[in-house]
């Protein structure tokens, strides 16, 4: 009996999680793997780009978990700078570009994994494709950067506008200040980190302000300016003008999902496919999708939504591959947690904010409070504000911000995880968490918040 052929559209995380894992489950004899990448790498951290920008992490291969001939050495034939241009489901097979000799061809698939990724969002602006305009969501995006900033003038040209504020437009702008840059970001909306609601982001940007970073909010850029040569200058907005050496988009990214639209592929409200529990594309049983150009369901929302993370993306291949492989598994949803920081200056978040939660139609109470990440008399004792999020009268957990220093972050898993477990706030406070003067208050930040929306969500209700 013939080899079925499994087709992998993308070379990153949930592409090549996909068909590592069929393979794993499946011998090349039973099934033939054939992968397509138009880019230059695979298998990389994408969420290390600004990392690797600010020197932090010294070299681009650091961030690479699997090269394309590891890949080969396991039986999948992987073919690196071939985008796939159409996708033809009737007929089971997809079009393919060599970008390197310029062929064309189509390929045959039994089943296909649609995993091409997201984009950055890039507006139709004027100057908006000059030279030493970039966006930062590939590797390639990233070493393109770096190119375009070692060709500048070290004494003279040392002036980056970030356009976009919230996780990737404050890593960047951490990058950029650690290489020497005065940093400038220009934010549309009401506040930095639109993740989080106006309040929390308000303390982002009294951090930023206090770094060194100019943060100027309620900026829309209008066109990108350009000198003699051709290359940027400066950035144009409804708010005034800024001089650039470099600008940097952190906008923020949309799903890549025109090859799918194309194909009649179902597609939700924020652009991402549709799939199943399975990742299974809606409608097809033989195509599967994964990654940052799907939509998943908001276990709080009810919704979906798109979220490019890759800690999804990786868990999404596992299940397509172990699907596609013969096993079985699922993607229940996610509860939109994630974290980032800002030089010293950690940022988190899970669940809904207030906007959220209105959306939705939820009526809710919220606590914030100020505390410490380890008890008040130990050395290194750093302040940490944590916002709570409680459905009214029931006082179910809906959200949680955190934001602050030493060890801030990683507190929202603890959210993380009521959250998913559909805890109650006064729940919450009963939680046994570990305790120590070096680590935390006897009460822990997130205990004290659960604690003070109890009282709200009794009194509200009273």
């Amino acid at each position: 009996m013939a080899a079925e052929r499994l087709v992998v559209i993308g070379g990153d995380a949930a592409g090549m999680s996909a068909a590592s894992q069929a393979r794993r489950l499946k011998a090349a004899d039973a099934l033939e793997i054939v992968a397509f990448e138009r880019g230059h790498f695979t298998s990389y951290s994408a969420c290390g780009i600004p990392y690797w920008v600010s020197g932090d992490v010294e070299a681009r291969d650091d961030l690479i978990a699997r090269t394309p001939e590891e890949h080969r050495e396991r039986d999948i034939d992987l073919r690196m700078r071939t985008e796939v241009t159409e996708l033809d489901v009737p007929g089971r097979r997809v079009k393919a570009l060599d970008r390197e000799s310029g062929k064309t061809y189509w390929t045959g698939y039994d089943k296909l994994v649609i995993a091409t990724g997201a984009r950055p969002v890039r507006p139709a602006l004027p100057g908006m494709d000059a030279p030493g305009v970039h966006g930062v969501q590939t590797l390639d995006d990233g070493q393109a950067l770096l190119d375009s900033l070692d060709a500048l003038d070290a004494e003279e040209s040392r002036r980056a506008v970030v356009v976009g504020a919230g996780y990737i437009g404050v890593e960047m702008a951490e990058a950029m200040l650690k290489r020497g840059f005065e940093v400038t970001v220009l934010n549309r909306g009401e506040q930095p980190m639109a993740t989080l609601d106006p309040d929390m982001g308000r303390l982002v940007h009294d951090a930023m302000d206090g770094l060194g970073i100019t943060t100027v909010n309620g900026a829309a850029v209008t066109r990108i300016l350009t000198g003699p040569d051709g290359r940027v200058s400066g950035v144009a907005t409804d708010a005034g003008t800024y001089p650039a050496d470099v600008v940097v988009l952190g906008i923020g990214v949309e799903p890549e999902t025109e090859l799918a639209r194309a194909a009649g592929l179902p597609v939700g409200p924020h652009g991402g496919l549709l799939t199943d529990l399975s990742m299974r594309v809606a409608g097809h049983d033989d195509i599967w999708a994964g990654g940052d150009c799907v939509e998943v369901l908001d276990l709080v929302a009810g919704r979906t939504r798109h979220i490019a993370l890759g800690t999804h993306a990786n868990k999404h291949g596992q299940v397509i591959g172990s699907n596609v492989g013969g096993g079985y598994g699922t993607f229940p949803g996610v509860v939109g947690t994630a974290v980032s920081k800002v030089c010293d200056l950690e940022i988190a978040r899970t669940g809904l904010r207030e906007k959220d939660a209105r959306a939705v139609g939820l009526r809710y109470v919220t606590a914030t409070i100020e505390s410490t990440g380890r008890a008040g008399y130990y050395p290194g004792a750093k302040p940490m504000t944590v916002k709570m999020i409680a459905e009214l009268r029931t006082g179910r957990l809906l959200g949680v911000q955190i934001v602050g220093r030493d060890g801030a972050a990683k507190r929202v898993d603890v959210a993380a995880v009521a959250l998913t477990a559909g805890m109650t706030v006064e729940q919450m406070t009963a939680l046994d968490l570990g305790y120590a003067p070096p680590f935390s208050p006897v009460w822990d930040p997130v205990l004290v918040a659960a604690r003070k929306t109890v009282t709200a969500v009794r009194g509200a209700g009273s």
